[in-house]
């Protein structure tokens, strides 16, 4: 155990941090992360940090708002204890989606959580598959951009294909898509498609052939499950013979999963960024755990080691 390394974990994925933990053979120091009777956020750090490398484990998913105000926190009671370093372990970013703008009179959210951020008193960031890499420009301090995309293809090598293709649900995820191929040796399809509204997309047209292959949708995270499927009901009429999907976030609107269970996907595979408890009715849903990743890439920064070289 590194006696100068602390971890931390606020509400949102304590199991995870505690994976994490396990996998460098240490444990999740103790904190008080919880409210007041007037709702009101309170947050009290139990072990002595003066001088230490704190790292505090927390995914601004649901309760987004109510997450990044605990990880605000705790960021805050490091720092004002005498921290030597403290960088915010957030694998799945929250607000990443409003990276831009749309149309007048919108804000930038996930610039002005990533200023938030700086602002607690965070010296570095480390996050997993970004919805869109340019957030990392959002920040001022560094940020460790961490892909799970080896982790997710290890699960697709021991299942046996005879003819695969690898499907972008939309022209903004080919270059996620085309990684995942590459790493799979498999073709390329793209879905072009547009969002009318919020949550809501169209399925329009598809570049590549899928004809008599298995397809797998590769997408950065799933909110209504609504354009995975369409994209299956489109790939099945296109010929494929069986649809997978994969995503690295399973941010789950309230009828997702009810929509996940009724489509023609046949498995679909995410990782445990975000905590979905699973029941026997979620068969068609199975989970990889990226503690390893997040857990070695914090020995290493510890460490003053290289992270970039972990996707070499």
């Amino acid at each position: 155990m590194e006696s100068r390394l602390r971890l931390f974990t606020g509400n949102s994925n304590p199991k995870l941090a505690h994976d994490i933990a396990e996998r460098l053979d240490m444990a999740v120091s103790p904190a008080i992360v919880g409210t007041f009777k007037n709702g009101e956020t309170r947050v009290r750090l139990e072990d002595n940090v003066r001088g230490c490398d704190v790292f505090i484990i927390q995914s601004t998913c649901m309760p987004v708002d109510h997450s990044i105000m605990e990880l605000l926190f705790m960021v805050d009671a490091a720092r004002r204890a005498s921290a030597k370093k403290v960088t915010a372990v957030i694998p799945y970013y929250g607000y990443a989606k409003q990276e831009k703008k749309t149309s007048g009179r919108e804000p930038i959210s996930a610039k002005l959580v990533a200023n938030i951020i700086r602002t607690a008193g965070a010296d570095r960031v480390v996050t997993v598959d970004l919805h869109a890499p340019a957030i990392e420009g959002f920040f001022d301090i560094p940020v460790d951009h961490l892909r799970a995309a080896p982790l997710l293809v290890e699960h697709f090598k021991h299942q046996r294909y005879s003819d695969v293709v690898v499907v972008s649900p939309d022209a903004g995820g080919v270059a996620r898509a085309n990684d995942f191929r590459q790493r799979i040796r498999a073709s390329l399809a793209i879905i072009a498609k547009q969002r009318p509204r919020p949550d809501e997309s169209e399925v329009m047209d598809m570049v590549g052939d899928v004809e008599g292959k298995t397809a797998i949708i590769v997408d950065d995270l799933i909110s209504t499950g609504g354009t995975l499927a369409h994209a299956a009901e489109m790939l099945l009429k296109r010929g494929a013979e069986r649809v997978y999907a994969v995503a690295t976030h399973a941010a789950f609107a309230e009828s997702a999963k009810r929509t996940l269970a009724d489509s023609r996907i046949e498995k679909i595979i995410v990782t445990d960024t975000i905590q979905v408890p699973l029941n026997g009715e979620d068969r068609k849903i199975e989970c990889v755990s990226v503690a390893s990743l997040v857990g070695e890439a914090i020995m290493r920064i510890h460490k003053d080691l290289s992270v970039s070289a972990l996707f070499h």
